[in-house]
């Protein structure tokens, strides 16, 4: 029997300006992967979303089409492209040993229900644990920059961040206005 797999690209923000090439490159060496190894993509799915915490609604709307069967196996960067939570990591996790999923694979990677389980729990949690850091250096950032007295943040109304100096400045043109 062969397997359709779902294609499946994430950035983790919704702004445009921000991570703009993420999706194109991360499609770009998928279907490279898709063509060299012969996987048949039924639909490819693009998701512009953190997957820090789960509802992710086009993740949810791919694993729910794979429960119903429409695909077998996921194509996708890497397995923090999927899960940076420990629910999501776990369903996709359960899924594969459930051999719901078939194959998820990466640019680098292949996970089948009975191999690689051990590694993808350490992806995941990996992928977990880096939010949880990023999340504490952020603060700590944010906390040590306001005790030195500048403005922890991007400028109020009124006011511009100055790049040369680092600190917040009166908006000339506008603060007339506010």
């Amino acid at each position: 029997m062969s397997i359709n797999y779902f294609l499946y690209a994430r950035k983790s923000t919704d702004v445009e300006d921000k991570q703009v090439r993420s999706i194109d490159d991360q499609l770009a060496v998928l279907r490279g992967v898709v063509k060299n190894e012969g996987l048949n993509v039924a639909e490819e799915f693009i998701e512009k979303q953190s997957a820090k915490v789960p509802g992710r609604p086009v993740f949810n709307e791919m694993l729910a089409r794979i429960e119903r069967g429409e695909a077998q196996g996921i194509v996708c960067w890497k397995l923090d492209r999927l899960a940076r939570n420990p629910v999501d990591g776990g369903q996709v996790s359960w899924m594969l040993q459930r051999g719901i999923i078939q194959h998820i694979q990466t640019h680098d990677r292949s996970y089948r229900p009975t191999d690689n389980i051990l590694l993808m729990s350490v992806e995941f949690g990996m992928a977990n644990q880096f939010i949880i850091d990023l999340s504490s250096n952020t603060k700590r950032g944010l906390m040590e920059k306001a005790k030195r007295g500048e403005y922890p943040g991007h400028a109020p109304i009124g006011y511009i961040n100055d790049s040369r100096t680092k600190l917040v400045a009166v908006d000339r043109k506008r603060s007339k206005i506010v």
